[in-house]
């Protein structure tokens, strides 16, 4: 995508893809510039023109309760009337053993009549962003490092849900399709490894 359109699956269809899937199919292809084996259906999207999270209807791209989009990691992540305010809950993803990514969660709250007691509400992201070690054995070749494109790190994925639950505790701020599962299939495997031969190809062209 990268377009800013919004996407809307076909009714029956439902987009539910595990944290692993999330990295390795989606994010992992975005910051390493590689070609999609599938559409690109995460559009990008720029928190600074967005008021409340309910407005992620109709930008990015929605599954049942959830939001799905990429956009870039930053410290500041206020907007006109509100702010996400990240969690010291912090969870690493792993992939055949390694640690590639880590998901944080972040929670909105919003300013009222006085913007010095902003209220917490119930909406929740989960934000991927992958680790700096992400593909070391091939950054760190000779090719890979005259390449004019480089990796970028600082994309992240997010996917926005609002929780049943008003008390925040890890929990309930997981959305109630997530999977704990940390092995892949053989698909994924498969995918994994076709990643790593995109990645030797591209370095060898330069």
């Amino acid at each position: 995508m990268g377009d800013n359109q919004s996407v809307k699956l076909p009714p029956g269809f439902q987009f539910r893809p595990t944290d692993e899937e999330l990295v390795l199919h989606f994010l992992y292809p975005k910051a390493f510039r590689l070609p999609c084996n599938h559409p690109n259906i995460i559009p990008d999207l720029d928190l600074d023109h967005l008021h409340h999270p309910w407005e992620f209807d109709g930008t990015a791209l929605s599954s049942g309760k959830m939001y799905y989009f990429f956009n870039k990691t930053r410290e500041d992540r206020a907007i006109s009337n509100g702010y996400w305010k990240e969690l010291d809950i912090n969870e690493p993803i792993f992939v055949s053993g390694n640690k590639v990514a880590v998901k944080k969660y972040l929670v909105f709250y919003i300013f009222g009549q006085s913007p010095s007691s902003p209220s917490e509400t119930n909406w929740v992201m989960e934000e991927y962003s992958l680790c700096n070690n992400v593909g070391l054995n091939i950054t760190t070749s000779p090719a890979y490092k005259r390449r004019k494109q480089k990796i970028d790190l600082k994309w992240v994925l997010c996917r926005v849900h609002e929780r049943k639950d008003d008390t925040i505790t890890r929990q309930s701020i997981r959305y109630e399709d997530d999977d704990d599962g940390t092995e892949l299939s053989c698909l994924d495997e498969m995918f994994l490894s076709s990643l790593d031969d995109d990645l030797e190809e591209i370095s060898m062209q330069y």
